[in-house]
């Protein structure tokens, strides 16, 4: 915790870096969300309680307001093969959609997606287009799909798709709704907004029964989230 931090103060990032050892990195969620750990740290006095989650309640006021982001992540990450090369692998994350059928990507290796390049994706289920490069090293890629069986990317997505986890998270997720809130409404997010994994309806109805007022709100998780931060100093984030 830092108090006190005058505007001229000199932060920087390295300020902040810490030691976390692998073995302390859950690869697994708990059955119950709201039964994970819940670290509660006192500002005044600086003193830190590990509590569970469902603690929540204890530190929420009747009138306090709760804003979740009801936005919802689709099934991003692709892996197939160029186009008439199926020893040509490569891995896709969905990032932006720009218009219906075509998305800003991060691919890899980028050296087989040029533009012009034909991808393909789930046997032939998605194929995809690599029309330009953006920024970042990005491509923006056209995807086309079988329309009479599949009414939008979405459906095709569910089908083949896979979230994508962040990288610390190194084994597979079985149950895919786990990296999901239980209040997500929209599709749009490369990744979770993962502080809201651990409420459950049930303590969502217990925060509203004590007058706390939750307010959602719509924004869509890129890939920012997953970014490192390069500046050397606070201020140029």
């Amino acid at each position: 915790m830092i108090q006190n931090i005058k505007p001229h103060t000199d932060l920087r990032t390295s300020d902040f870096f810490y030691e976390l050892p692998e073995r302390l990195i859950a690869q697994h969620p708990v059955e119950q969300r709201d039964t994970s750990r819940l670290m509660v740290l006192d500002r005044k006095s600086g003193s830190i309680e590990h509590r569970h989650f469902f603690d929540i309640l204890d530190y929420l006021r009747p009138e306090d307001v709760l804003v979740i982001n009801d936005s919802k992540v689709i099934p991003a990450r692709l892996y197939g093969h160029v186009e008439g090369r199926e020893e040509a692998g490569i891995e896709l994350l969905l990032l932006r959609q720009r218009s219906l059928d075509t998305w800003e990507t991060l691919v890899k290796p980028g050296k087989r997606a040029r533009v012009g390049a034909k991808l393909c994706f789930g046997d032939g289920m998605l194929k995809g287009e690599v029309l330009e490069l953006v920024q970042e090293g990005n491509r923006l890629i056209r995807f086309d799909y079988d329309r009479t069986e599949h009414d939008s990317i979405y459906s095709v997505l569910h089908k083949i798709g896979l979230m994508p986890l962040p990288p610390y998270i190194t084994e597979r997720l079985e149950d895919q709704s786990r990296y999901q809130t239980v209040y997500a409404r929209e599709e749009g997010s490369a990744a979770a907004p993962t502080a809201g994994l651990h409420f459950t309806e049930a303590l969502l109805e217990k925060i509203r029964a004590k007058g706390t007022a939750i307010v959602p709100v719509m924004l869509h998780v890129g890939l920012g989230t997953f970014r490192p931060v390069k500046a050397d100093r606070i201020e140029s984030t």
